[in-house]
């Protein structure tokens, strides 16, 4: 457990220097009338015109699935750190974050992994599905728990796993490309453990 704690101590210090980067920008020069809010809801508009390009109008551009994906992965790398350098770090804003990338992530890994690569998605999926019914659980339990080290780092393995596939797709995916996302699960199944820990020590 000691050195789980160590190494989690670890992450989270190297993902501090992000913030510290970017509070350089932020702190200064971000307009007070944009919320983080307001940069999360820019990520849940364009998941929902990606569902509606790729599912129901059967657009499927490369070029513009992916210019669209890539913007809402550069809005889930600075809401975070726009919240915690203007002071505005709210349970509504981590829900919604959480909600947000789940929401961007899903249609682009049913995208491209549906048609040759069915298992790895569903167990992407319902490692989504339960860790979102653990973080329900918790909130009904009016726990507030803040996003995990580990659930970043899900994120962003499974982004650049993503981008890569979008990149290729839809030609024959590279093992390596597919060995990203697997990586991503174990820190997947960490996030929930955490959750439900910190859940326990709460309640």
């Amino acid at each position: 457990m000691k050195t789980f704690q160590k190494t989690q101590s670890i992450l989270e210090n190297l993902d501090s220097y992000r913030d510290k980067a970017l509070f350089a920008f932020i702190k200064p020069y971000w307009p007070r009338k944009i919320t983080p809010n307001h940069v999360t809801y820019i990520r849940v508009i364009i998941s929902i015109v990606l569902i509606i390009l790729l599912f129901f109008l059967g657009i499927d551009d490369k070029s513009l699935i992916l210019t669209l994906f890539i913007i809402g992965l550069i809005t889930d790398f600075v809401d975070g750190p726009i919240a915690r350098g203007t002071g505005r770090v709210t349970e509504l804003g981590a829900m919604l974050d959480s909600v947000s990338d789940r929401l961007l992530i899903i249609p682009i890994a049913v995208y491209s992994l549906l048609k040759y690569h069915k298992w790895l998605l569903l167990i992407l999926i319902l490692i989504e599905i339960i860790n979102g019914l653990v973080s329900l659980y918790y909130k009904s339990k009016e726990v507030y728990l803040e996003s995990s080290i580990f659930g970043k780092i899900k994120m962003a393995i499974m982004s650049v796993g993503l981008v890569a596939i979008l990149f290729i797709w839809p030609d024959p995916l590279p093992l390596f490309f597919l060995d990203i996302l697997w990586i991503s699960i174990p820190f997947s199944l960490l996030s929930i453990l955490l959750k439900v820990m910190g859940l326990k020590s709460n309640v």
